[in-house]
């Protein structure tokens, strides 16, 4: 009787745990499980009101962009300094490869800083829930202008809200390996450097963005229109181009675009 009653009281201490585990088991697998094949625009089992969750995204200038949960979580991406107008950031992400993508001086007010190195070595790794959010990495390499290579200098963060699984690749030098891609799953909304110099050379970032399956691409890190137009050239067959007028966007999974689409926000 008394091993019954220690197995049950075993058990239900597992049930407990259960919940817990399995969001996260649930969170990290969300981007994944749809690599293999298209995404539906609203998966089997979710509500009208879950489906409408939106997200805002402004591009604030150069990589980085300031992500508004329907929570009211803010996220600044590749954060030097400046996260664009509003307050704070709750949670800032930064890449290594120049000081245009991070800062050593933060605002003692933003709550989590994710750095995309470790600066004691051996690759950055980030899964932190906040709020509504999840956000992970994956580290890739950044390549120095002596040709020497930083391991793990750069990270791939990816932002799971809303249902909807959205990659910044930041300041991106090399073609992601099928097991980083793995890591990475497919991604809905897709953040890319286009400028096709300092970053991954345009072909190979186009085949990035193919490889990814992204419905919803958003251009970054160009410093003119030459690099951007090139960029949109050779996507144009198999993606539809929107040229946006204000720099924020509104996206949910219901009004993922049903074709793969660039979408271009003002800035540089």
């Amino acid at each position: 009787m008394h091993g019954l009653l220690r197995s049950f009281l075993a058990f239900s201490v597992c049930l407990l745990a259960l919940p817990a585990f399995a969001q996260d088991a649930h969170e990290i697998s969300r981007c994944i499980a749809y690599v293999e094949r298209p995404r539906p625009i609203v998966p089997a089992g979710f509500t009208l009101a879950e489906a409408a969750k939106e997200v805002r995204i402004t591009f604030a200038t150069h990589s980085t962009f300031r992500i508004a949960t329907p929570a009211g979580v803010v996220i600044a991406t590749d954060y030097a300094g400046w996260a664009g107008e509003g307050g704070l950031p709750t949670v800032v992400t930064m890449n290594h490869a120049h000081e245009t993508h991070y800062t050593d001086y933060v605002d003692p007010g933003i709550k989590y800083v994710l750095r995309g190195w470790n600066p004691n070595g051996g690759p950055a790794e980030h899964k932190l829930r906040v709020e509504d959010v999840y956000i992970r990495n994956v580290p890739t390499d950044i390549k120095r202008w002596d040709g020497t290579v930083e391991p793990f200098g750069n990270s791939i963060f990816i932002f799971e809200v809303a249902d909807l699984c959205i990659g910044h690749l930041g300041h991106l030098h090399h073609k992601p390996t099928p097991e980083q891609l793995g890591k990475i799953g497919r991604l809905d909304i897709l953040f890319v450097p286009v400028d096709g110099s300092f970053t991954l050379n345009l072909p190979e970032m186009v085949e990035v963005v193919k490889q990814l399956r992204t419905s919803l691409v958003i251009p970054m890190h160009f410093f003119g229109g030459a690099s951007l137009q090139r960029f949109l050239a050779s996507l144009k067959g198999s993606f539809q181009i929107e040229v946006q007028k204000e720099p924020t966007t509104v996206v949910s999974l219901a009004t993922l675009p049903k074709r793969p689409t660039v979408r271009v926000l003002p800035g540089y």
